[in-house]
């Protein structure tokens, strides 16, 4: 499942970003209200944003689910790794002490100096990219070529060998943990940065927008309460002063 951030939310919530919710206090009824004009004009306009964060809030809600359901099996993952790898890193290093043990004194040290002097074959890590819920994420991956071990045979033990193969083997271990450390990490901040968008919109945009909303309409309909008494008022006057003038019209003619 891939949901996009960038164009339509982005764009129309920009501004809600760092908009953070208030304690639980506020949000029960100390509300700011917002300032507006109670016209014909701001209910319209104020009726297309309420919609406009309705839909808002809906996707964000969708993304915000999507990368919950994405993060919980990377971190199952990532713990299952880290778990791994701390119980792996004692029994790698058992062989280097037994060919610390088997071979002349300084020998391993030695070898393992010869190792890494070795610039000719330099290991290699590419990086690919991919995405979850617009969140870029980064996948490593070792690339070497088989060379000879670059230290003397005769002075070491048999340990040694296989101690670095395992180091080798380790290496690609390491990358992995290190990716998903560093998936984790992002879709953490990503999940806490959509679920501080969400609330804004729950608990103070869209409650003080419907707030806007009701006092226009209650401002409204007082308006025109007032302006249909007028008109009866109006027209009460006008149909005394007809029966007043009829009346009068009446007595003359009788005169």
């Amino acid at each position: 499942m891939r949901l996009s951030s960038g164009g339509g939310s982005a764009n129309l919530f920009g501004g809600l970003r760092g908009f953070a919710p208030r304690n639980d206090r506020q949000r029960k009824g100390q509300r700011m209200r917002l300032k507006v004009n109670p016209n014909r004009m701001e209910l319209l306009r104020l009726r297309r944003r309420y919609a406009l964060a309705l839909r808002g809030h809906k996707m964000l809600k969708d993304k915000l689910d999507g990368l919950v359901k994405e993060f919980l099996p990377l971190a199952r993952q990532y713990r299952d790794a880290r778990i791994a790898v701390d119980k792996e890193l004692p029994q790698l290093l058992r062989p280097f002490l037994l060919a610390r043990m088997g071979s002349p004194r300084g020998a391993v040290e030695t070898a393992l100096e010869q190792v890494g002097a070795r610039r000719a074959v330099p290991l290699q890590i590419t990086t690919t990219h991919w995405r979850i819920l617009n969140v870029v994420l980064t996948r490593l991956e070792a690339k070497r070529r088989k060379t000879p071990a670059g230290y003397s045979l005769l002075d070491t033990a048999d340990e040694l060998d296989t101690a670095v193969v395992a180091l080798r083997d380790y290496l690609n271990k390491i990358l992995t943990l290190a990716e998903l450390e560093h998936a984790i990490r992002l879709l953490a901040r990503e999940v806490e940065e959509t679920r501080r968008r969400v609330n804004a919109l729950e608990y103070i945009l869209l409650p003080e927008l419907r707030d806007a909303i009701k006092f226009i309409k209650a401002k409204l309909d007082e308006a025109e309460r007032f302006h249909i008494s007028r008109l009866m008022k109006i027209k009460e006057i006008l149909t005394r002063g007809k029966s007043f003038s009829s009346g009068s019209e009446g007595n003359l003619s009788q005169g």
